[in-house]
C-alpha cells in the first residue's frame, strides 16, 4: 500500500522543533512509517515556481492535513492572510480530512488572528491541544490510528470479516454461491432454499458488511480472488527425499477461491503418494491403500 501523505501545516519557525520532531516519529515509529509520510516545506526541494503555489498545492494534493497552532500567525500576504490560514482552507475545500493541534491553554496569549484561526477551526472540526512534544506525538498517534482503523487501513478485528477493498458485488460468482446452496442443503440440511438468491446467502453466512463483500465472500465466491488478495495462493512442492533442495522436481502455484485451493492441494499431494493394490483373493474389487 502506497503510504498517506500528511501535510504539516504550522508557523514555521515558531514549530520548527516540533515539525522536525514530528517528522521524526512518523518516520521512526515501525507501524506508522509504513502507512503515513510526513511532508514538510522545509524538505522540499529548490523549484522554479513561488512558495506559495507550492505549499498551496501540496495541501490540496495531500492525503491529510495536519495543523500545528500556537501564539503567533506567520507573515501575511496582500490579503491579510497567512500561509498556515490558507493551508488550512485549502486542505478543507478539498475535503481532506483535517487534525489541528493546539500548543498552549486557552488563556494563552496569542496573535488575535490566530485567535480567530483557532476559533474559525472549532467550529469545523474537533481540536486538540498540547503542552509539550510528548502530548504532542501521543496525540497525533491516537488520531492517526484512529483514522487508520476507520478508514480501514489498521484493522483491530478479525480480516477475514473486514471489508474487501474495492470489491463489489459484481465480482462474486453467483452461479458458485448456487452450487454452495445445493451441496450444503444436500450435505448438511442447510437451512436456506436452493431457490435463495445470492444476497440472502452472504448475509446469512455474515459475508457482507453494510451490504459490501468481506473478505471472506471474496475468497469463497469471487471470480478472480487473487485480484484483490495476491497472496491468496497455495504452494505445493514435492523433493526426491527428505530434504528440500534445488532444482525442485515438482513445483506447483495454485489459485481460485478457498474452495479450489483446497481441492488443488489434495490432488497434488495424493498425486505423489504410493499407493498400494492388493489382490481379488476374497473379493472382486481389490483393496487399496495409500502409504501414508
Amino acid at each position: 500500500m502506497k503510504p498517506l501523505r500528511i501535510f504539516i501545516s504550522s508557523v514555521q519557525k515558531e514549530m520548527a522543533v516540533e515539525r522536525a520532531a514530528l517528522r521524526d516519529f512518523l518516520r521512526g515509529d515501525r507501524l506508522l512509517r509504513k502507512l503515513v509520510e510526513p511532508v514538510l516545506f522545509e524538505d522540499f526541494p529548490a523549484a522554479g515556481i513561488r512558495p506559495d503555489f507550492l505549499y498551496l498545492d501540496e495541501a490540496a494534493s495531500c492525503d491529510l492535513y495536519l495543523g500545528l497552532f500556537g501564539k503567533d500567525y506567520g507573515s501575511e500576504d496582500d490579503t491579510g492572510v497567512s500561509p498556515t490560514e490558507r493551508e488550512y482552507d485549502e486542505a478543507g475545500h478539498h475535503n481532506k480530512p483535517r487534525f489541528v493541534f493546539i500548543k498552549g491553554g486557552v488563556d494563552e496569549k496569542r496573535h488575535p488572528k490566530m485567535e480567530e484561526l483557532i476559533i474559525k477551526a472549532g467550529r469545523q472540526i474537533t481540536r486538540r491541544r498540547f503542552h509539550n512534544q510528548a502530548e504532542l506525538i501521543g496525540g497525533v498517534y491516537a488520531a492517526l490510528v484512529d483514522h487508520l482503523e476507520k478508514a480501514q487501513i489498521i484493522r483491530s478485528g478479525p480480516f477475514d470479516a473486514a471489508v474487501c477493498a474495492k470489491a463489489q458485488l459484481e465480482d462474486l460468482d453467483e452461479e458458485r454461491m448456487v452450487r454452495f446452496i445445493r451441496d450444503a442443503r444436500a450435505h448438511r440440511n442447510f437451512a436456506l432454499s436452493a431457490t435463495a438468491p445470492a444476497f440472502e446467502l452472504l448475509t446469512h453466512l455474515n459475508l457482507l458488511d453494510e451490504g459490501r463483500p468481506t473478505h471472506a465472500a471474496v475468497l469463497l465466491f469471487g471470480f478472480q480472488p487473487q485480484r484483490f488478495l495476491v497472496s491468496s495462493e497455495v504452494k505445493c512442492a514435492h523433493y526426491h527425499g527428505t530434504e528440500t533442495a534445488k532444482p525442485i522436481p515438482s513445483l506447483q502455484i495454485y489459485k481460485g477461491t478457498v474452495f479450489d485451493l483446497v481441492d488443488q492441494a489434495v490432488d497434488f499431494v495424493m498425486s505423489k503418494l504410493n499407493l498400494s493394490v492388493g489382490t481379488r483373493a476374497s473379493s472382486i474389487q481389490a483393496p487399496s491403500e495409500y502409504e501414508i
